[in-house]
C-alpha cells in the first residue's frame, strides 16, 4: 500500500523557465515565481548554450564557449535577483549545452519533479518566439508536462493577478 501523504510530501513541484536575454523571458520568470510563491515548489532556471556550428579553430571555439558560459551565468544571476524581489522562493539554476528544444526535453525526462514548462510569447511581429513555435508545432503530446505560455506584454501587476 502506498502512503500518499508521504509520497506527496516528497514531491517538489518545479516550474521550469528557459533563460535568455529577451524581455519576454522576464515575463515567464515573473509568472513562475508568483505561482511558486502562491502554491509552493521550485523555479528551475535553465540556460542553454547552443553549439556554434562554425568552429574552424579549436582555440576560438573554446573562447566562445567560455564567453557563452559566462553570459549564461550572468543571465541566471539576473533572473535569480528578479525572483528574490518577488519573495522567498526556492530556485535551481542549470546550464546545458545543446539545441534548446532538445535540452528542454532531456531535462524534463531526467527530472520527474518538473511539472510545468513556462514560456512567454514574443511581442515582436516576427512570431511568438522560437521555443513557443517549436513546441506548438509538435502538437499537444510534444512534452509530458503542460506548457504555460505567458503573453509577453503583460505587466507585473497583471501577472500577479493571474497567479
Amino acid at each position: 500500500m502506498v502512503d500518499l501523504d508521504n509520497a506527496l510530501c516528497s514531491y517538489d513541484r518545479k516550474f521550469m523557465v528557459v533563460i535568455d536575454a529577451t524581455d519576454e523571458c522576464d515575463r515567464a520568470v515573473t509568472f513562475a515565481a508568483h505561482r511558486v510563491k502562491r502554491t509552493g515548489g521550485t523555479v528551475v532556471l535553465l540556460a542553454i548554450i547552443e553549439p556554434d556550428e562554425f568552429q574552424h579553430w579549436i582555440g576560438v571555439g573554446d573562447v566562445m564557449r567560455a564567453e557563452a558560459l559566462a553570459e549564461a551565468k550572468t543571465l541566471l544571476e539576473k533572473r535569480k535577483a528578479r525572483i528574490k524581489t518577488i519573495g522567498d522562493i526556492k530556485v535551481e539554476t542549470l546550464v546545458r549545452e545543446g539545441r534548446k528544444a532538445e535540452e528542454v526535453e532531456k531535462l524534463i525526462s531526467e527530472d520527474k519533479n518538473i511539472a510545468i514548462l513556462v514560456l512567454a510569447s514574443s511581442t515582436s511581429s516576427e512570431g511568438p518566439g522560437p521555443l513557443v513555435s517549436a513546441f506548438a508545432t509538435r502538437g499537444a503530446n510534444a512534452l509530458p508536462v503542460p506548457v504555460t505560455i505567458i503573453p509577453g506584454g503583460l505587466s507585473d501587476e497583471q501577472i500577479a493577478a493571474l497567479c
